[in-house]
């Protein structure tokens, strides 16, 4: 295939990819108050949004020492608990995702090696 048609064919694939709806995520972070690795995964999760997810996603930081209900609800077992609600599947993360590799397979932005 000529260079010329390769870099038309290339263009026009990038200006689909572009075209595409930028996919949305909605994650709920539960922790128990302000202890140390709560503080570190609120911390690294924003910092990851921010990296990787910016201007589309929603973030929502659930204290489970005020919402207690809402552990059971989720069925949270473990605190610090990251879920990617949207988009599906579901997928929960433990830990105080100061692992970002584990963090992108967990949420599927990046394949498992």
């Amino acid at each position: 295939m000529p260079t010329k048609q390769v870099r038309k064919a290339a263009q026009q694939f990038e200006q689909s990819l572009n075209q595409l709806p930028e996919i949305h995520y909605v994650l709920r972070l539960y922790v128990t108050g302000t202890t140390p690795q709560s503080m570190r995964a609120v911390t690294n999760v924003k910092k990851f949004c921010e990296e990787y997810l910016k201007g589309r996603y929603e973030l929502e930081v659930i204290d489970l020492y005020q919402q207690p209900q809402l552990a059971q609800g989720e069925q949270i077992i473990a605190a610090p608990t990251l879920i990617k609600k949207l988009p599906l599947p579901l997928r929960r993360i433990i830990g105080d995702m100061s692992k970002t590799e584990r963090v992108l397979v967990g949420l599927d932005l990046q394949k498992r090696i």
